[in-house]
């Protein structure tokens, strides 16, 4: 059933991750309540690309569920990658990150994803991949603390058409590229 509603959910990436103790999917798993999690955007501010996917995924998954009559779609079905498992690379001390590497870049094990330094920039200090990957997730805030989290990586099996998946699901759901209104009416 969570398959079915992370598919239905129709984002380019699925992550197929164990559920940790603690946290809500933990939670309703312990009920017996089947949940997906979104995770995209970036704290503190509104990210058009997220919101779009989140409310599309929203109503494409209660429409699976049958909490919503079923309709024609305007968008085509996406066939998603599922990643083994993903990663966070962390922050070895704390400074300012100059990050090298974009969303969506793939990245091999050991590759530079960015360089941390002191406040002075007398002090550099690579940040490297753990593992090879795809970039899912990155902090955009300059200034870390030891520990944080700064680059989330992805393993997929095929990396390469992972990404091209993904590139043609951003240039779909960007607000720059709309021709006309959305076909979805309202949720009433």
């Amino acid at each position: 059933e969570i398959d079915r509603m992370a598919r239905a959910f129709n984002a380019p990436v699925i992550i197929d991750t164990t559920i940790t103790q603690g946290t809500l999917r933990n939670a309703a798993a312990t009920l017996g309540i089947k949940v997906i999690v979104y995770e995209a955007g970036e704290a503190l501010r509104f990210d058009e690309f997220a919101i779009r996917t989140g409310e599309r995924g929203i109503i494409s998954t209660m429409r699976e569920l049958g909490m919503l009559s079923r309709s024609k779609s305007a968008y085509r079905p996406v066939e998603p990658f599922v990643a083994r498992s993903s990663s966070w690379v962390r922050a070895q001390k704390s400074g300012i990150l100059r990050a090298n590497r974009r969303l969506g870049e793939k990245v091999g094990k050991g590759e530079l994803l960015g360089v941390l330094s002191d406040p002075f920039g007398s002090r550099d200090e690579p940040v490297s991949a753990t593992h090879e990957g795809i970039i899912i997730g990155r902090t955009n805030l300059p200034l870390v603390n030891e520990g944080e989290a700064l680059f989330h990586i992805a393993r997929f099996d095929d990396a390469l058409r992972s990404i091209d998946s993904v590139e043609i699901f951003r240039h779909e759901m960007d607000p720059a590229t709309d021709s006309i209104p959305s076909a979805e009416p309202p949720i009433v």
